[in-house]
């Protein structure tokens, strides 16, 4: 499960996504109007409604030779499946890519004119969303210069790309939403992701897994996880493989020779076994190699250097099925990994203190490991724009035997922090209370809110025998239900004093702080996020209005939360607390009851009466209010590079650069890992 930056869009830590996982989306943090910190440029840019930030590898000198190799072997294997998740997100993306790198390659025309300025925000954007659909919204991105433009640019660079695919990118009917959450349409029919082959319906879907799916078994496999059902000859629906000498062979080739390497400068036999599980998983396909692979990771916990890779998130899926891929190199900060383990310690006590009923509780979570780790590399699903968190692996039934691995990107919520300024804050602030509290206590907040999402959020409750998997039972609100869940157990003990005899916080200011933003978030300021008259379909979103809307409805005969209005513009600010706190902890009951039991009717009520429509009198004055600050909603990173030092032909160090640029980072990337 991810946890992605989530409030204003950028400063501080933040809510998470789910790995059933999201990358789950993100935090309450600051939005960023300021470039630099010190000598450090941390954003580089600004286009659209994205920013560009750069991180840095803290301590990375410190490492062992070993591990700079280790890590280096890793980063060649992250970029190395970069293509796939184009693919996966639509058929034409890698073809249209290729066409827009072309032309910024080739061109040798007016590179003044508005139309090319335009032509390059365009194409900056399909490489921030790794596809022609947004990132977040997934709706297509719109050009704004013509097709007669384009074709100019494509016969000016020597470039080609199918007149029928050129019409795609500009037409206003074609492929319109990359994931199509409504279920009023055709969920797999309506999404234009490269998971199915076109023509397959959600019932053909769901009938082909009900006759497979073994419902009595306590240890399934992902089904589905790393495949693209098709038609065979016959008609008949097949899973085409994502492995060496099946589909995706090429790049998965390339990223097995570099866990390989990485597999003869493991830091412990544990880590070393794991990789030979990996390999294998990529080699076969099998998902019983999968878990065998994710069981061994989630044991493996005393190495400095982690990792994640393989096709992981299934959000991109309506159904939940299939995973993006997704890579995240990481090493562990000792120093702030040792301040929060008291989490990891008292897991067990958060979930026998939950207001969930007696019987969705576990009798002993196990395994939980939380870490604050420095990236090193993001790649796929994780990059440009990154999680803050995560928590895996994601199937139930190996978090409750085995465990999970919690980590915070550290430098990740630090770019974002030191990126950051307040004017976000200042305006969706009632008052300077709320404001004075927010800018001492916000960061700490939101730090502690993403720790708990992840360690003990998503390690929390159980399902009833016999009740099949979230995604077989909530279906397309499955997502949006466990994030839904992880942050109510966050928000419910954020504003107990357990907190403050653990030494985590100094007083409940902090969780009033982060009480404080979830409100302004969910009821307000994340609709900046969204287009006029659109309703909320991305699960995150969805999550934390369901529950802002939920709790402000819930506690108006006592008004708990109350909407003002101050000189023309409209605030909701928490008049009771400790009534919010019990609240929060009712939502969190019946959200547990819903997903312990598979009631879909009940969870159906809950995400489209709260999480799904949107006030438009309130939407359209969030807008005008955020357009004023000029600050983009949603942040994404340019990677550092990684460059070894070769003598006698053996890698003796790996130095660290920190590129500016996105485009050169991008045309890089193109020249460097296409496999596909």
């Amino acid at each position: 499960m991810k946890i992605k930056n989530i409030l204003f869009g950028s400063i501080g830590l933040a809510l998470l996504a789910s790995c059933s996982s999201p990358k789950s989306e993100e935090s309450n943090m600051e939005p960023i109007d300021t470039v630099a910190q010190g000598e450090f440029q941390y954003q580089t840019e600004q286009f659209a409604d994205l920013k560009i930030i750069r991180y840095q590898i803290p301590d990375f000198d410190k490492l062992t030779a070993q591990q700079k190799e280790l890590v280096y072997y890793l980063y060649k294997a992250s970029l190395s499946g970069r293509d796939i998740i184009w693919d996966q997100n639509y058929k034409h993306n890698l073809v249209i890519r290729r066409a827009l790198e072309g032309i910024v390659s080739s061109y040798a025309g007016d590179k003044s004119s508005k139309d090319w300025q335009s032509f390059m925000v365009y194409t900056k954007r399909v490489w921030f969303s790794n596809g022609i659909h947004h990132h977040y919204s997934m709706t297509k991105l719109k050009p704004e210069f013509s097709v007669e433009y384009f074709n100019q640019l494509l016969s000016e660079s020597n470039t080609e790309l199918a007149p029928e695919i050129v019409s795609i990118m500009f037409d206003d009917k074609t492929d319109m939403k990359r994931v199509n959450l409504d279920p009023a349409k055709d969920l797999i029919a309506g999404s234009a992701n490269n998971f199915y082959e076109d023509g397959i319906t959600t019932k053909e879907v769901e009938d082909y897994y009900s006759r497979i799916i073994d419902r009595n078994d306590s240890e399934p496999i992902s089904y589905g996880l790393n495949s693209t059902l098709r038609r065979d000859k016959n008609g008949k629906l097949m899973e085409d493989t994502w492995k060496v000498g099946g589909k995706y062979s090429r790049s998965i080739e390339e990223i097995v020779k570099w866990l390989s390497k990485a597999k003869t400068v493991a830091e412990s036999d544990e880590q070393k076994r794991g990789f030979e599980l990996l390999i294998h998983y990529y080699e076969t396909g099998s998902l019983t190699a999968w878990d065998d692979y994710n069981i061994q990771w989630v044991r493996t916990t005393n190495d400095v250097v982690d990792y994640i890779n393989g096709f992981i998130e299934v959000y991109g899926d309506a159904l939940g099925y299939r995973a993006t891929y997704e890579s995240i190199v990481q090493i562990k900060d000792f120093e702030a990994s040792e301040r929060m383990k008291v989490l990891q310690d008292n897991v067990q006590w958060f979930e026998d203190n939950s207001s969930i009923l007696p019987e969705h509780k576990k009798e002993k979570v196990v395994g939980v490991t939380y870490k604050v780790v420095n990236v090193a590399v993001e790649a796929g699903d994780a990059s440009p724009s990154t999680p803050i968190g995560v928590n895996l692996p994601n199937a139930n039934w190996i978090r409750a035997k085995y465990g999970s691995k919690s980590v915070s990107l550290g430098n990740i919520v630090e770019a974002y922090s030191l990126a950051g300024g307040k004017s976000m804050l200042e305006e969706f602030c009632y008052s300077t209370e709320e404001f004075e509290r927010a800018d001492k206590y916000g960061k700490l907040a939101s730090k502690l809110h993403t720790a708990l999402h992840e360690v003990v959020g998503h390690a929390s409750g159980k399902l009833e025998p016999g009740v099949g998997t979230p995604k077989e039972t909530l279906k397309s609100y499955a997502n949006t239900l466990e994030e839904g869940r992880a942050d109510l157990v966050a928000l419910y003990f954020l504003m107990d004093n357990k907190l403050v005899d653990m030494g985590l916080m100094e007083s409940l200011e902090v969780g009033k702080a982060e009480y404080d933003s979830y409100i302004r978030n969910g009821l307000m300021a994340q609709l900046r996020r969204i287009d006029p008259g659109a309703e909320i379909e991305e699960a995150h979103m969805r999550n934390r209005q369901l529950v802002a809307a939920w709790a402000y409805e819930r506690g108006k005969a006592e008004n708990v939360i109350e909407k003002k209005v101050k000189d023309g513009k409209t605030y909701f600010v928490i008049n009771d607390y400790l009534k919010l706190k019990e609240i929060f902890g009712e939502l969190l009951r019946e959200i547990q009851r819903i997903k312990s039991k598979g009631d879909y009717p009940a969870g159906n009520a809950l995400v489209e009466g709260y999480g799904v429509k949107v006030d438009q009198a309130i939407h359209k004055e969030v807008l005008e209010r955020s357009a004023k600050l000029n600050i983009a909603p949603y942040g994404g990173f340019i990677n550092p590079r990684l460059i070894p030092v070769i003598e006698n032909d053996q890698i003796v160090d790996i130095k660290v650069e920190y590129p500016m640029d996105f485009s050169d980072q991008m045309l890089e990337y193109a020249k460097d890992y296409s496999f596909l």
